[in-house]
């Protein structure tokens, strides 16, 4: 399996390059086909070889090569943390009928989570593409599976949608769709994945209360990317985590 995975890590670094454009230019209302990228600071075009995932970087050691700007190491972090994502997932997945539910689910989210932490928002094209995608892919690959992924993400959305009106200033309606998206993808699997998307949200902001104090309150948090984490592990060991659940209670 050790050729497939490092294809899988390439593909997922080629994918995580094009998110980087998709996380940038859609939530503007910008083209994801052209024009060609170019450098924020002095406007030059981006040449192809200076657009090699992860390598460019390290051979530009983070700079522009026309004007020597930084470039942010977010960059390179999302090519190998997509990489890995989809690495992971072949292994796991390799010889199951999901493995491309897999990989275009893994390339929502890392998609969702670069706008949330940028831009503060789960963007609906990325959603609604996300979603069609999901349906005619389980239709093709898993027929039978349909109605369980279709409980499972009204289930979802309609869980965090509660927790939306309970306290708006916590989740937003982006937050709503991605759990249905998820619950899509995942099926009974999304019930850990929102667990461990709290869970992880939670910690999270205990360490903020806990380093600066009840001021940590007034500062807003992104939940897609702990949606992502989740939707991640979901994925890789959700049905795992059902069925040890089952089976012990």
């Amino acid at each position: 399996m050790a050729p497939a995975a490092i294809l899988a890590f390439v593909g997922g670094a080629v994918t995580g390059s094009f998110l980087s454009v998709v996380a940038h230019r859609v939530p503007r209302g910008e083209s994801i086909v052209g024009p060609r990228s170019r450098c924020a600071s002095c406007g030059e075009q981006i040449a192809a070889y200076d657009n090699i995932p992860i390598l460019s970087w390290l051979l530009l050691r983070g700079r522009c090569r026309h004007c020597g700007v930084r470039i942010s190491v977010r960059y390179p972090l999302i090519e190998v943390g997509t990489g890995l994502a989809f690495s992971a997932t072949v292994l796991v997945l390799h010889d199951d009928t999901s493995l491309i539910l897999g990989l275009v689910f893994v390339a929502t989210l890392a998609a969702i989570t670069l706008t949330d932490l940028e831009l503060r928002v789960i963007p609906n094209k990325v959603l609604i593409v996300a979603a069609v995608a999901g349906v005619v892919l389980a239709a093709a690959l898993e027929p039978s599976s349909l109605l369980e992924r279709a409980i499972s993400a009204a289930a979802a959305g309609g869980m965090l949608f509660t927790v939306a009106l309970v306290y708006p200033r916590g989740m937003g309606l982006g937050d709503v769709k991605l759990a249905a998206v998820m619950g899509l993808y995942l099926g009974r699997a999304v019930a850990p994945a929102l667990l461990i998307a709290f869970a992880a949200g939670s910690l999270v902001g205990l360490a903020m209360i806990a380093r600066h104090g009840v001021a940590a309150r007034k500062q807003a948090i992104p939940f897609g990317p702990f949606l992502a984490l989740g939707g991640l592990i979901g994925l890789l060991a959700g049905e795992e985590m059902v069925e040890w659940y089952l089976t012990a209670f």
